[in-house]
């Protein structure tokens, strides 16, 4: 038998309600696939709007009870939580590349950055502060406190598995929040695993969730209707986060999406040529460029063009392709069929408007989703691929004149989550990114991910914040008390 067989004979398949195993109100179940093969790695319960309402049941009846306990306490869970995790790294690090795809190397680096998520804000559970002040007018005093929002349904994607749950489940935690997850019907059981995890870190009875289906909106919808539930978090596209968020007006839910991008990496005449290839591959090709941050749009001073596009080339053509499990792997397969086909259809509109394909620009094999790092030059404006996140292995190259026009191409866009800048002149670098619309940017540094900083974007990538110190914010209601 061998690791990988191990591993998922122990993780559980089943809808998890309150601290237990629960085989789902139905029954019915549904297959969860390794992208690298097409093979069948679980059967998974596949929870219903009955599973739903008693996950909801359970969050509402522990909220009052989980609140209450003393924020020392819920950090100790937490940071047992972590140091579980961490002592697990191996087994997770293997079930994400199983179930995702990606590379063991970054597997174990999303381990790493998701379990500190909850090291974090077991730090950040005991420094929720309020204040109290005298009146300006003299007339009373102002008591402001803060309190949890209450049961949180966090809706989680699949190209991070681990990092995306603990980046919303840690926060609310600390809030004094009960949470229900719904984890990506393609990527179910690392959630269900952390599940696990906070069960043996002695997380009380009913306080997490994890809902396994291929049913969303019928699960969530009851859910979002329903009066005990006051926050809604999600992370995803942009089309899916528009109709939750009508969804949530009814009842005027929090929420917090972080929803698409479609990052510009601008690369100025005076840059650093080398640095920004080096920039350009990291910012592209993390997660096989399925990451909302990755580089989408990448725009080259055209003195410059020509030197960086051949240089990114070459190293895009040099990356190692293959199942993430097996040693030296670089670039995995994508997550599906569906998705290997539209980075296809992609590249194929962006060539019949005029690119060149320089390297790559085709699916490798028959087996499995894989697709080669591509590179893709002249680029025409009016390419699907400028306009839409492709969510894989391929870079587009556009070129500009001057400053201006860099910015205004980099702003072209509904987007504004994160965006890159290489340039060696300090004033540029801060005038640009001032006047790129965006809520993260990254200057002569292909990753900018970071537990304490705060993640999120600006016009259609979303609203709040994650991780940092605004993160908890998110999950925390103030409230102000008029004393005499």
């Amino acid at each position: 038998m061998t690791t990988g067989s191990v591993l998922l004979a122990s993780v559980p398949t089943s809808v998890w309600i309150g601290n237990q195993q629960l085989p789902g109100s139905t029954g019915t179940t549904f297959e969860v696939v390794n992208p690298a093969t097409g093979n069948v790695l679980a059967v998974v319960a596949d929870a219903t709007a009955t599973d739903g309402a008693a996950a909801l049941d359970r969050a509402a009846a522990a909220q009052k009870d989980w609140a209450a306990t003393p924020a020392r306490e819920r950090s100790r869970i937490l940071r047992r939580a972590w140091e579980v995790v961490v002592e697990r790294r191996d087994e997770f690090a293997l079930l994400m590349t199983l179930e995702m795809g990606k590379p063991l190397i970054e597997s174990h680096g999303e381990v790493s950055y998701g379990a500190e998520f909850l090291r974090w804000f077991s730090e950040e559970a005991v420094r929720i502060n309020g204040r109290y002040t005298e009146s300006p007018s003299g007339s009373g005093k102002i008591l402001v406190t803060k309190e949890p929002v209450g049961p949180t349904l966090a809706i989680t994607p699949w190209n991070f598995p681990l990092a995306m749950g603990t980046r919303k489940i840690a926060p609310a935690f600390a809030a004094g929040c009960t949470v229900i997850v719904k984890p990506a019907a393609e990527t179910p059981l690392t959630m269900l695993l952390l599940a696990e995890v906070f069960r043996d870190a002695g997380l009380p009875d009913g306080v997490l969730s994890v809902l396994p289906t291929t049913q969303a909106s019928e699960l969530t919808a009851p859910m979002l209707a329903d009066p005990r539930l006051r926050k809604l978090t999600f992370t995803g596209s942009t089309a899916v986060g528009k109709t939750l968020l009508k969804l949530a007006a009814d009842r005027v839910l929090r929420t917090s999406m972080e929803l698409g991008g479609n990052a510009p990496f601008v690369v100025f005449d005076d840059a650093d040529i080398d640095a920004a290839v080096d920039g350009a591959v990291a910012a592209k090709m993390r997660n096989t460029g399925e990451a909302c941050t990755a580089a989408n749009r990448i725009y080259v001073d055209n003195a410059i063009r020509t030197e960086f596009s051949g240089k990114l080339a070459e190293r895009m053509a040099a990356l190692s392709i293959g199942p993430g499990d097996v040693e030296g792997t670089q670039v995995g397969p994508l997550i599906s069929d569906n998705q290997l086909r539209k980075v296809d259809s992609l590249v194929a509109d962006a060539v019949e408007k005029g690119a060149v394909i320089e390297t790559g620009g085709a699916q490798l094999g028959k087996i499995g989703y894989f697709y080669l790092p591509t590179v893709l030059t002249n680029v025409t404006a009016d390419a699907r691929i400028v306009k839409e996140e492709v969510f894989g292995p391929v870079a587009a190259i556009v070129g500009f004149d001057g400053e201006t026009e860099g910015v205004a191409a980099a702003n072209d866009t509904e987007y504004g989550l994160a965006a890159y800048i290489y340039t060696q002149n300090l004033d540029r670098a801060l005038r640009v990114s001032k006047a790129i619309e965006s809520g993260m940017v990254g200057i002569n540094r292909g990753i900018i991910s970071d537990v304490a900083a705060p993640f999120g974007g600006v016009k259609e990538s979303g609203l709040g914040r994650e991780s940092g110190s605004e993160g908890i914010a998110e999950y925390l209601e103030t409230k102000y008390i008029a004393l005499p």
